[in-house]
């Protein structure tokens, strides 16, 4: 046996008892949105950005002193809007994984459907933020309006 035989042996030997474990990169938000669906992608932009407009309008709103300006239909319409289109986007996803599914010959593992249900319920929790922001800033507003109108 040669010197190189006799030191790679064990190590082969190693290779074969104890196979290496393939280590995945964890799963975070930033992916789910880049490796999302072109329409579920979409619909993660309309949430985020009406979250946030409806915060500005609640801002907005709540700043405007006594007189009382516009942008309760959005906080009214986003409230209801929002879980809705949250629930859209995970119907389709969860339609687009079950149809991926039922196309493929062999059993599909849940590691290899984590990232289309992670987008899924993200979608879905988004849907719920943006509905619960607006029905907070709602919440505010009228208080506000009912203050204002109960003063004069």
């Amino acid at each position: 046996m040669s010197q190189l035989s006799k030191i790679l042996y064990p190590m082969t030997f190693l290779a074969l008892v104890a196979p290496a474990v393939a280590v995945a990169e964890p799963l975070r938000p930033r992916d789910i949105f880049l490796n999302a669906a072109p329409f579920a992608q979409l619909l993660m932009i309309v949430l985020i950005g009406s979250t946030i407009a409806a915060i500005i309008v609640c801002v907005r709103k709540l700043m405007s002193g006594p007189r009382l300006s516009g942008g309760s239909a959005f906080l009214s319409g986003l409230r209801l809007g929002g879980p809705l289109i949250g629930l859209l986007g995970g119907a389709y996803n969860g339609l687009s994984m079950a149809i991926g599914i039922a196309n493929v010959s062999h059993p599909v593992t849940l590691k290899v459907m984590a990232p289309g249900i992670a987008e899924a319920v993200s979608l879905i929790g988004l849907g719920m933020l943006a509905g619960a922001v607006a029905v907070i800033g709602h919440w505010a507003v009228e208080a506000r309006i009912d203050r204002a109108v109960l003063k004069s």
